[in-house]
């Protein structure tokens, strides 16, 4: 066994024992590196990534043409890099499932947080809900949207219409970091609601996240 493979066994080995809260970022990097490279020392990557971007956050969020234009990363560890959020988004999302009953703000918040973990775009999703609120479909309406006063009310009714739904919820993020409504985010609100409504369908509430936050409209009495 060579230093390359005894270094790389008891780090292993530290991780199993003690978790990755002991480890540096840098080293946290280079374990993660070894099954892209198996046969490289990742050390020097590793610190180089994180020179590069600044933070381990900051280099799981990278685009992959960035990320690829570091010296001898490859494309199996380009592909590991991006795979690691959207695994924990996944993760993340089945682990607030709630059984897919969002009977209330909190249970809605953190179902919808989930989907927007490592957004760099604002996107906005509508939840289409039952009578019991059991969730019928969640679905990524619209992407890249500057803000909610661009969000379609008639292609969210015909969401809602062909769902055949009770109520909906729809969510937004912030790109911002700051989940505050806006202006236009009350504006689209009320449309909303009131072309529902016509329908005989409800707007339960709008959600607001940013970043680990959400601000609820309906609980802020901003729901019109």
């Amino acid at each position: 066994m060579g230093v390359h493979e005894g270094h790389r066994e008891r780090l292993k080995k530290r991780l199993l024992e003690q978790g990755l809260d002991v480890f540096d970022d840098h080293n946290v990097l280079e374990l993660l590196l070894f099954f892209a490279l198996p046969r490289v020392d990742t050390n020097p990557l590793a610190h180089e990534l994180l020179n590069n971007f600044g933070s381990l956050e900051k280099v799981m969020e990278a685009p992959a043409e960035e990320l690829a234009k570091i010296s001898g990363i490859g494309e199996n560890a380009v592909a590991l890099l991006k795979l690691i959020p959207e695994v924990s988004r996944r993760y993340m999302m089945d682990k607030n499932r709630f059984d897919d009953i969002l009977d209330s703000t909190d249970k809605a918040g953190a179902y919808l947080l989930s989907r927007f973990l490592y957004e760099r775009d604002e996107v906005v999703y509508v939840v289409c809900l039952d009578a019991k609120c059991k969730v019928i479909c969640c679905k990524a309406l619209f992407h890249g949207v500057a803000n909610s006063a661009e969000i379609s009310v008639r292609k969210i009714a015909e969401l809602a219409l062909a769902k055949n739904a009770t109520s909906i919820i729809i969510a937004h993020n912030h790109t911002s970091g700051i989940a505050l409504p806006s202006v236009e985010d009350e504006l689209t609100t009320k449309k909303v609601k009131t072309a529902l409504s016509a329908m005989g369908i409800a707007l339960v509430d709008h959600i607001i996240v940013a970043d680990t936050d959400f601000i609820s409209m309906a609980d802020s009495g901003l729901l019109g």
